[in-house]
């Protein structure tokens, strides 16, 4: 989901073109709008039926478009995309979004060329999901982050939470589904292993304290009275009355697969450990298991089976529910079967600004996020072989560029001007410039179509599909004599289009999924000079009163006038200072570390003293800025997620051995007292009457032999 700025046009109606027997949606929209789009809604009760008409689409489809609306974008400001992003932080960022807020909504639009009409037959799917727990594994329930300004965004253009909570249809991803499948196998299995062990083997019972023994002995009791119950035809099985308030350790007979069982409720791990123990040394008749009730939950029974026959053909039996748990966890893939789709086709997928979209589709239905975004571009680039980003398109073609002239590359508004197609102004323009699109919806199933909107994830997929397949007719794609169309996506008017991503809006890059390179995007405008990471240092901590201007001027002052390229502010309170020179990253860390140390009348006085008031002010170089972006945590300000790492110290210095770090630190420091004692004896006073006696201008002489001593000894580092 991107938070799109509106775009004002005049009112208009729009009418959809038909496909006999289908039914007409028209209304008055406003240019791109949404109103009267046709677009179908799945939620988890009609999945099933749809995921199969969605599999006959899909593959008669020559494109499919996609879109995703999410919970949320950034966990905190300091998240953001920003210019001074090196592509590994970005990726970092990308990777906490995609990693901490859910997909609510998926829009799937497949479109195929319909040659006798001369048209596109689009298919919109506005698929309502929520991550439910819907299998009796371990670990808690799924958690996400809601974006107060995502959920108000989502409000706004009517989206539907109650459908999405209560129908919104759950899923697996590929790892989970793995993990699942592992988990309860070896839960059935175990427990019949423990079962049909060879009972000549010696089992001890470990004890490890004499309530053990004590709590074995009275389980055994227990067992036996129960058996003898049965083998008695006793119908009253036996019943624990001791803890009947508190129903714990309940005996209660009731029948499982037409043998005797009780259930074990209300023991903890260690005691149901014990019982197995027990049933294994003492009960050949008797079987533990631990099965899935119809509820999703846990159920401990002990069996009693008469014969070793019986016994075999109960662990049969037992081997057959575990199947029909196997097909459960099929059964929970759930939405995931809708991108195994997308994917298992090879078609050429379409989306806009999509990177976001594919790290949401990446993490939450194949796996954990890969750790480098060369991993990330690849990982996605086996999945789907063929990716259109229209952003990308809409940016780099010259001839779209010139059709769009300086408006907004937002999807609502390049749908506006290149698709006017599919309003009425344009409905009997017989000009082959626009490509012509029909919306399929039939009368039986028109309870499940709604009127499609802006910033719906299914009419956003529309509104995608539509612009892609008017920017490749303003390329040079004649549609109607490609009949059929022969893999589009090896079309050779957009082969320089396929799989090229737009990273962010101010990356100034393109990434490229076929090798898993990024390189610059032309045409990019900067905000800012060339970013040259080594020569930026990162500094937070400082007074939130500081300004920009205020902190160029006090670095300034000690460096010169031309030392800083440029200041970036994260936050209130840290910012990244690019300098002209790589070596001034180390000399104000140095700087910073040994005035903090020294803490004499010549530091207090030191144009940097006003950076440091406080105490709390910390400065390392980029690398920190990327590993503080690594973190799982997300505190609002910069400031306070360093904290929250346990980052302590005020300055990192360079990568450095100690002893070099620490000599050019000592030197540093008996240069600066030098300057104190040299200056003392120039105006023969003493260095504790010093503040009355040295005039300022006397003061920054010295600070600019500082600085030149203190490049000497930088040169040893």
């Amino acid at each position: 989901m991107r938070n799109l700025p509106l775009f004002g046009a005049r009112s208009q109606t729009l009418i959809l073109w038909l496909i006999p027997g289908l039914r007409r949606f028209s209304s008055a929209a406003s240019g791109g709008g949404g109103a009267g789009v046709a677009v179908k809604k799945v939620t988890r009760s009609k999945f099933e039926p749809a995921l199969e008409d969605l599999r006959a689409l899909v593959r008669d489809a020559d494109f499919v478009a996609i879109d995703l609306e999410m919970t949320g974008v950034t966990s905190a400001p300091w998240r953001d995309s920003f210019e001074f992003d090196r592509s590994d932080v970005r990726y970092l960022k990308l990777k906490d979004s995609a990693e901490k807020f859910a997909v609510v909504q998926f829009g799937v639009c497949p479109f195929r060329w319909e040659p006798s009409r001369g048209s596109f037959v689009a298919h919109p799917h506005n698929f309502y999901v929520f991550p439910r727990k819907e299998l009796p594994v371990h670990g808690p329930s799924y958690e996400f982050l809601c974006q107060t300004t995502s959920i108000d965004f989502l409000a706004k253009y009517q989206f539907d939470f109650n459908a999405c909570i209560r129908e919104g249809i759950s899923y697996l991803s590929r790892a989970q589904e793995a993990e699942a499948l592992k988990y309860l196998s070896s839960k059935y299995l175990d427990g019949l292993a423990n079962s049909f062990c060879n009972l000549e083997e010696h089992v001890d019972i470990p004890l490890v304290r004499t309530a053990d023994l004590f709590f074995s002995e009275r389980m055994k009791t227990k067992f036996q009275e129960w058996r003898d119950a049965i083998l008695k035809g006793s119908d009253k099985g036996c019943a624990d009355k001791e803890n009947a308030d508190s129903n714990e350790m309940q005996f209660q007979t009731v029948f499982f697969k037409m043998r005797p069982a009780v259930f074990l409720n209300g023991f903890s791990t260690h005691q149901l450990n014990l019982i197995q123990l027990v049933v294994r040394k003492y009960f050949k008749d008797l079987v533990y298991i631990c099965v899935v009730d119809e509820d999703n939950s846990w159920q401990r029974r002990l069996v009693y089976v008469e014969t070793e026959e019986d016994k075999a053909s109960f662990m049969k039996e037992v081997q057959q529910d575990l199947i029909r748990v196997e097909k459960r966890v099929e059964s929970a893939v759930g939405f995931r079967q809708v991108v195994d789709l997308l994917a298992s086709d090879g078609k050429l997928i379409v989306g806009h600004n999509c990177l976001l979209d594919l790290a949401h589709i990446y993490s939450k239905f194949f796996g954990p996020l890969p750790s480098s975004m060369m991993e990330f571009i690849l990982a996605v680039h086996e999945k789907f072989p063929y990716i259109i980003d229209t952003k990308h398109l809409l940016n780099s073609s010259q001839v779209i560029q010139f059709l769009m002239k300086r408006s907004s590359k937002s999807l609502s508004s390049a749908f506006s001007l290149l698709c006017p197609k599919v309003s009425s102004v344009y409905q009997n323009s017989t000009s082959s410039t626009y490509v012509r699109f029909e919306i399929q919806a039939d009368e039986t199933g028109s309870s499940c179509f709604n009127s499609g909107a802006k910033h719906e994830a299914g009419y956003d997929a529309f509104m995608t599909g539509c612009v892609f397949a008017q920017a490749c007719s303003h390329l040079g794609i004649k549609f109607e004599v490609h009949t059929p169309l022969c893999d589009l996506a090896r079309n050779g008017k957009i082969k320089n289009y396929i799989n090229v991503l737009y990273p962010s809006w101010n990356s100034g890059t393109v990434l490229h999924l076929n090798t898993g390179t990024e390189s610059l995007e032309s045409g990019y405008k900067r905000k800012y000079p060339a970013v040259i990471f080594a020569n930026i240092v990162l500094i937070w901590g400082f007074p939130s009163k500081f300004k920009p201007k205020d902190l160029k001027d006090c670095i300034c002052r000690v460096f010169g006038p031309d030392s800083i390229t440029s200041i970036f502010f994260i936050d209130t309170t840290a910012a990244l200072i690019q300098f002209s020179k790589e070596e001034f990253v180390n000399e104000i860390l140095v700087l910073k570390d040994t005035l903090e140390r020294v803490n004499d009348p010549i530091s207090m006085l030191h144009p940097l003293s006003k950076l440091l008031e406080g105490g709390n002010t910390r400065a390392a170089n980029y690398d920190t800025y990327r590993d503080i972006c690594a973190a799982s945590a997300s505190k609002v300000l910069f400031a306070d997620q360093a904290d929250s790492l346990g980052i302590r110290w005020k300055t990192k210095l360079g990568t450095g051995s100690q002893e070099t770090k620490e000599a050019s630190c000592n030197e540093t420091t008996t240069d600066i007292t030098s300057l104190v004692e040299h200056s003392s004896e120039v105006r023969a006073d003493s260095i504790r009457q010093f503040k009355h006696q040295i005039s300022y201008g006397d003061i920054l002489d010295s600070l600019n032999v500082s600085k030149s001593l203190l490049g000497k000894g930088m040169t040893s580092t």
